[in-house]
């Protein structure tokens, strides 16, 4: 809030004033009100799809990852239907705000985040790549976090119908924004209730990826355990867990990342454990310390599981986590409020580890694959366990009711 006076966090996470009486949403709703009076956002004058291409250097000298979407208004489907599919649950508090938000402001301002399959032969495909590679965007900038973001309006009809038709009959799984779409559909089924009649709550906001094009990155989410010693941790663990004290420890964290990753690789004859979750592995580091912990008692997985699950997600890494290694063997729920979550930096979570005298839980990331097939399904991954990316940056495009 403090880095500028129209910065779009004003409008998303808006903040009491200290000494104002009020409402921040209605704040919220005031702002977005002054900054297109003032014309800070214009609306843009026909309706339009746009084009959102996001480039972030690779690790390799000069070379770059990019993912290209398509942002705009994607029409509401029950979570039932099968159309657009969640993969993780939501807390009924976070829906709440994100719905008291979008009544106030009349808007959706941020993208949901959607992926689907599409096809290299399709008219998406084509018309997002001719967009990027031969016309002049709307919006050219670097972010402070070195991703270049450039953005193409489109507005000839016959390319928004033709994208209609390709995307129409595809199925698209929710990469981010559970919470925005469980509020989009909660709107809806109020202003139904209330007679409103087909209107602009029909639809939401959000960025669609091809994920055939432009694979996800989906990065582990990894647990904290304040004032949890890891030497405890691992002593504990071992009653479930094949566990080896890592020489190096956090020291030298880049070699027991690796442990970790070859513990998590195929055998040398190319074979995974045939029981479910027995491959699943996990680094607890803190305080100097890390241990690797592999080859989980496949009699404990299956007493530790909830009833009525999948065989593929009682397999997950995560699902072990939370039901065996936390639940069972350290007696903690992963709701439990003490719990941090460090997103992607295993060196950050074995950072705040140190901080809190605790233990750092590091996770393996799930494969878009095993996310797709537990929500083709109609089940969902364990909390706090995927984070996709790149995500939408907040800003570029909003939708207000009164123009949409």
């Amino acid at each position: 809030m403090a880095a500028d006076p129209h910065n779009v966090v004003r409008l998303i996470l808006p903040r009491p004033v200290p000494g104002e009486a009020g409402d921040v949403y209605d704040d919220a709703a005031r702002a977005l009100r002054q900054w297109q009076d003032e014309r800070i956002l214009v609306p843009e004058r026909e309706p339009s799809l746009y084009v959102y291409e996001q480039a972030a250097r690779d690790h390799r000298p000069g070379a770059q990852v990019v993912q290209r979407g398509l942002i705009g208004a994607v029409r509401l489907s029950p979570l039932d239907a099968g159309v657009i599919r969640p993969h993780e649950n939501v807390a009924p508090g976070p829906v709440a705000g994100r719905l008291a938000l979008m009544e106030a402001t009349q808007a959706n301002l941020e993208p949901i985040f959607l992926v689907y399959e599409g096809s290299e032969r399709g008219a998406a495909a084509r018309i997002i790549e001719e967009a990027a590679l031969a016309r002049e965007p709307l919006v050219d900038t670097v972010t402070g976090d070195a991703v270049r973001h450039r953005l193409w309006a489109l507005t000839d009809p016959a390319e928004l119908a033709a994208i209609a038709a390709d995307l129409g009959p595809r199925s698209a799984l929710i990469a981010d924004g559970h919470h925005r779409y469980a509020a989009y559909l909660k709107l809806q089924a109020r202003r139904r209730g209330a007679g409103g009649g087909p209107g602009p709550w029909d639809y939401g906001l959000a960025l669609l990826v091809d994920a055939a094009a432009y694979p996800p990155d989906i990065a582990a989410i990894h647990r904290v355990l304040p004032g949890f010693a890891p030497a405890r941790a691992a002593e504990l663990a071992k009653g479930a867990f094949t566990v080896r004290k890592l020489p190096g420890g956090t020291r030298e964290l880049p070699a027991a990342l690796d442990a970790l990753a070859d513990a998590l690789s195929p055998g040398a004859d190319g074979t995974r454990a045939d029981t479910a979750g027995q491959d699943a592995a996990f680094l607890v580091a803190g305080g100097g310390q890390a241990y690797l912990l592999t080859h989980p008692d496949p009699l404990q997985i299956e007493a530790a599981m909830p009833p009525g699950r999948s065989p593929l997600w009682r397999a997950l890494a995560a699902s072990v986590l939370q039901e065996l290694l936390m639940a069972r063997v350290w007696g903690i729920g992963d709701d439990d409020p003490d719990v941090r979550f460090v997103h992607h930096d295993a060196a950050a979570a074995v950072r705040e580890a140190d901080e809190t005298a605790g233990t750092a839980v590091i996770c393996p990331s799930m494969s878009t694959w095993d996310v797709y097939a537990v929500a083709a399904r109609g089940e969902r991954v364990p909390r706090k366990s995927t984070s996709f990316g790149p995500k939408p940056r907040t800003g570029l495009v909003m939708r207000t009711f009164a123009q949409g």
